[in-house]
């Protein structure tokens, strides 16, 4: 039969580096967005 899981037991280091990465260019991306809107908004007439 199946081992009784304990909560808090697997390893998740892939995961969480995965959502690290996720996170990070996320934000890098949303400030080069807003960078552009700002740009745009000051330098076009």
């Amino acid at each position: 039969m199946a081992e009784k899981h304990k909560h808090g037991s697997m390893d998740i280091s892939a995961q969480e580096a995965a959502f690290d990465g996720f996170i990070k260019w996320s934000i890098r991306i949303s400030g080069f967005s807003i960078g552009c809107l700002i740009f745009m908004a000051l330098f076009t007439s």
